[in-house]
This record gives structure tokens, C-alpha cells and sequence, in this order.
């Protein structure tokens, strides 16, 4: 059973967070080129791709917690600090996704769309600021992934 759960886990990362990091961080610089051409209907609709596969993926990644725990539970070492440190950082990503990067997107999106004058320029600034919130998101989730390797304390001998 535990490898099962290990494997869902693991796939579920692979599928679910692979894509939120990849379009999350295509994002600023898309929103960008949009921004500089708001009649450019192919730059604005990759942002409004972008953007929904970041909130679709950001809500089936509920998914990798859930397989993580499960795994952990039958693996017996839920209250490893390496764990614990997992979990940490885990939940630090989510609310990074869920409250900065996200309303980033909604807002330059919505930008993007109604792009005129002054706007453009609010946007731009909002563009530096959502590429850092998504560099914070992307450094916390390869964080996490080094912890599941190396996993200090592994019987793999790796």
C-alpha cells in the first residue's frame, strides 16, 4: 500500500505542481508583452491560458498533501523534522499561491484586458512583483522536493 500511495504522491506532484511552476513563471513575462501590445490577441491569450492553468492545476494539486500524508502516515515517519520542514515549507507555497500569486494574475489579467494609459504602467510594476512572489513559490516547492530526496535519516543509503 505504501508504495501506491508514495507513487500517487509523487505523480501528483509531477502532474499537478509541474505545470502551476512552468506557467506561473511564463506568466510575468507574458503578462508583459501583452501589456506593451494590448491589440496582440495571441499575447493576451496566452495570459488568460496561463493564468487558468495555474488556477486549475493550483486546485488538483490538493491532491500531493493528501497522497503525502497518507504516505508518510504508513511509512511511520510523520513526526520526522525532515517531515515536518516538508510540510512547513508546503503549506508556506500554498498561501504564497493561494494569496499573492493568484490575485497577481487575476489583477494583471484583468490589466491586460482593459490595458490603457496609467494602467499599463501599474501593471508593468505588478509584473516585477508577482515574477518575485512566483520565484518565492518556485524556491519553496524545489526546497520541498530536495527535503523528499534526500529525506535526512533515509534507509536508501542515497
Amino acid at each position: 500500500m505504501t508504495k501506491f500511495l508514495l507513487a500517487v504522491h509523487v505523480l501528483a506532484a509531477i502532474i499537478a505542481v509541474g505545470p502551476v511552476t512552468v506557467a506561473a513563471s511564463m506568466f510575468p513575462p507574458s503578462a508583459r508583452k501583452a501589456l506593451a501590445d494590448p491589440k496582440n490577441t495571441q499575447a493576451v491569450s496566452t495570459v488568460r491560458l496561463l493564468h487558468r492553468i495555474c488556477r486549475m492545476y493550483a486546485t488538483v494539486g490538493v491532491v500531493v498533501p493528501v497522497f503525502g500524508f497518507a504516505t508518510a502516515s504508513n511509512m511511520g515517519v510523520l513526526g520526522d523534522t525532515w517531515l515536518i520542514v516538508s510540510i512547513a515549507l508546503t503549506a508556506v507555497a500554498a498561501v504564497v499561491l493561494i494569496a499573492l500569486v493568484l490575485p497577481g494574475q487575476d489583477a494583471i489579467a484583468e490589466g491586460v484586458r482593459d490595458a490603457g494609459g496609467g494602467e499599463v504602467t501599474v501593471a508593468r510594476n505588478a509584473t516585477v512583483r508577482l515574477a518575485m512572489f512566483t520565484g518565492i513559490f518556485n524556491l519553496l516547492w524545489a526546497t520541498v522536493t530536495i527535503l523528499m530526496i534526500i529525506r535526512p535519516g533515509s534507509t536508501t543509503g542515497a
